[in-house]
Parts: structure tokens; C-alpha cells; sequence
């Protein structure tokens, strides 16, 4: 796992699908990442802006599940991929910076994010504007009294030179923000990696305080 400032993600994108949490192939490795999202996700259909989606494939995975989604990614060739995993669903896909995504006034049921907020440089002021992209109070088809919510897939890589957020620190940039905060750990579940992993890997469920 690399920073993005080494990575030339429109190359990257012709072969991002090959690692298997990444194209979600394998149909046992696609099965363990849909029923997390299920439980992420609220039951009802729900508007799901997912950042840093790369080639869309956990935004198909929401949007299989009755989900309108909204992806955005910095690099143009992933765009062009996640367009064509999710043609003729309900998803739109726009190129633009997960930290400042390009979406206006519009706001979102879920907020989710996989392994890019510890790439970021200022990630407590980023919580906030993703926090602030949430409907407050959620809508009522959606979440009922449970309030909008981020979704947030994080992880610490490597053992030599590790890199990545541990959980306790997101957790501590989020208690500002948030009322109810969850993490679910990963890292036994080889599933979703296609393997065992050894580093901490996690989500964090997180329904800010203004909801």
C-alpha cells in the first residue's frame, strides 16, 4: 500500500481489479463484501455517496442492493470503468477530489468511504465536510430515526513501515462529530481479502451528532 502522491491511479485502474477486495471477482470474496454492506447499509433504498470508488465495485454492490448511488474519484480512467461495471443502474459517477467531492448542495443518506481518508492530510477536517454531506436526520423512507451515517473502511498495512489510521485514532477525530460510533474489525475475516491478512483492518459506522 502506497500514498497517492506514488501512484499513477489512470494507469493503476487497467489492473486495480485484479486484487480481489478490489474487483470482488471471487464469488466468496463479492458474497462476505455484500452481506457487510447489508449490514451497513439501511434495508431501505437509500442515497450512497461513495468517495474514492475507484473501478465502482462496492458501488455496485449497493447498488444490486436497491441503493442510488453517486461515486466520485479523482482519476478519470477508474470513472470510466465504475461507469461501465454500473451501466443502466442508478448510479452516477463523477471525477473530482473524495476530500472536496464535486456534488453541491446535494446531500446523502450514507457517506462511504474505503481506504482513503487515511491518505488524506488534514483528516479531521475532512470528517467534518463528509459529516456535513449527510441529510440531518436521515429521510424517513430511508433510516427512519436512525439519522444519516458514515461508513468508513479503514486499515494500518504493512509491519515494517506501516502505513494507514489506526482505529482508535479514527475513533478519537470522530467523537467530536459523532453520537453513536461502531467499529467492526476485518482483519479475521480472510473473505474479504481473498486471504488471511495479518494488519488491522476495520470499519467504523458512524451517525454524526446533528443528526
Amino acid at each position: 500500500m502506497t500514498t497517492n502522491d506514488d501512484v499513477d491511479w489512470d494507469t493503476e485502474a487497467v489492473t486495480f481489479d485484479d486484487e480481489p477486495d478490489h474487483g470482488l471477482r471471487d464469488p466468496e470474496v463479492r458474497q462476505a463484501w455484500a452481506d457487510r454492506l447489508a449490514a451497513w447499509l439501511p434495508a431501505r433504498p437509500a442515497d450512497v455517496l461513495d468517495l474514492g470508488c475507484g473501478t465502482g465495485s462496492l458501488s455496485l454492490l449497493a447498488a444490486e442492493q436497491g441503493h442510488r448511488v453517486t461515486g466520485v474519484d479523482l482519476s478519470p480512467a477508474m470513472v470510466d470503468r465504475a461507469r461501465a461495471k454500473l451501466a443502466g443502474r442508478a448510479a452516477v459517477f463523477l471525477v473530482g477530489d473524495a476530500a472536496t467531492p464535486p456534488v453541491g448542495d446535494e446531500r446523502f443518506d450514507v457517506v462511504l468511504v474505503r481506504h482513503v481518508l487515511w491518505t488524506l492530510p488534514d483528516p479531521e477536517r475532512v470528517l467534518r465536510a463528509w459529516a456535513g454531506l449527510l441529510r440531518p436526520g436521515g429521510t424517513s423512507h430511508a433510516f427512519g430515526s436512525e439519522g444519516g451515517r458514515l461508513v468508513l473502511i479503514e486499515g494500518v498495512w504493512g509491519t515494517v513501515s506501516p502505513v494507514g489510521i489506526p482505529a482508535e485514532r479514527l475513533t478519537g477525530l470522530l467523537a467530536p462529530l459523532a453520537q453513536d460510533v461502531r467499529v467492526e474489525r476485518l482483519s479475521d475475516d480472510a473473505r474479504l481479502w481473498g486471504r488471511e491478512v495479518q494488519d488491522e483492518r476495520y470499519a467504523v459506522v458512524a451517525r454524526p451528532s446533528t443528526q
